[in-house]
């Protein structure tokens, strides 16, 4: 009886939590009228779509495509690195991506970061070391600000972790500069503002960044691909999924081994069940 009580009085309770429920938005555009009309810009916006075929890396059976990262590293190199930077990472990740430790050596060494005259003591700078990390491209905050029309650059380390959609809303944003349709502008009253650029994948399609990858055959890829921007784009979003979780694929292989062995302790399991009580019958009430 009890529990044929207690059944009642939570179908209760769960209805009335879903009457309520359906009632809040009714309540609360009564109560603060209705939500606020789309700016003009919305009419543009497309939701962003990943590179034709994916990545190497979608799935639970994703690899890391190790000449793509290396590609998308050249790209951050000659073309990101100059606004945007890479704090948490440093030159000897490198050899993750299958560089040898010569290589990483003569890459630092490329590289300017900041440094300590052992004589003075004053502030000066050297070349990079692998166990240094990125340097920033600008000293502080506000010499960001000033070098990019008053927007400071994100640094890239974590970022497709800190986007929706990762890896796919990087490619899509690179991809996405454009001009918007002169009629329909026309018609809803849009324009770009002086010194923004149309980016139909950007939330509100005007951007502070300029096009990074402007032209195809901006770099020239040491493995002799072809330098699209759709194909500069997969490859620096590849990277920059590398960068913000380097174990990606270790985790999902992981992830197997967990699966296979649970599912073993459960048929173990299972079995003890039916060894241990296959002589007992069940009483009757």
């Amino acid at each position: 009886m009890s529990i044929r009580l207690g059944g009642i009085f939570a179908g209760l309770l769960i209805t009335a939590v879903l009457v309520l429920w359906s009632l809040v938005p009714g309540v609360y555009n009564f109560a603060f009228g209705p939500p606020a009309e789309k700016p003009a810009s919305y009419a543009f916006y497309e939701h962003g779509e990943g590179p034709a075929g994916g990545f190497s890396f979608d799935g639970a059976f994703g690899k890391w495509d190790y000449a793509q990262l290396q590609r998308g590293y050249q790209i951050y190199k000659e073309v990101c690195r100059a606004c945007h930077s890479l704090k948490f990472v440093s030159f000897r990740d490198l050899s993750e991506l299958g560089y040898t430790d010569a290589e990483i050596d003569a890459e630092a060494a490329t590289w300017t970061v900041p440094g300590i005259d052992p004589a003075t003591g004053e502030t000066t700078t050297r070349p990079g070391e692998p166990t240094d990390a990125f340097p920033l491209p600008f000293p502080n905050a506000i010499a960001a600000a000033a070098a990019n029309n008053n927007a400071i650059p994100p640094d890239l380390s974590l970022m497709t972790k800190a986007r929706h959609g990762g890896p796919n809303y990087v490619y899509s944003l690179l991809t996405g500069y454009g001009e918007p349709d002169p009629e329909k502008a026309k018609k809803i009253g849009f324009e770009t503002p002086v010194g923004l650029y149309f980016n139909k994948h950007f939330p509100n399609v005007n951007i502070a960044m300029a096009p990074p990858l402007a032209i195809d055959g901006q770099v020239t890829y040491a493995d002799g691909t072809e330098a699209t921007i759709p194909q500069m784009a997969t490859d620096v979003a590849a990277f920059l999924t590398w960068t913000a979780e380097p174990s990606l694929v270790e985790r999902k292989q992981t992830g197997w081994f967990v699966l296979g062995f649970l599912l073993f302790a459960t048929t173990l399991a299972f079995f003890s069940y039916k060894q241990i009580w296959a002589g007992m019958k069940p009483k009757k009430a």
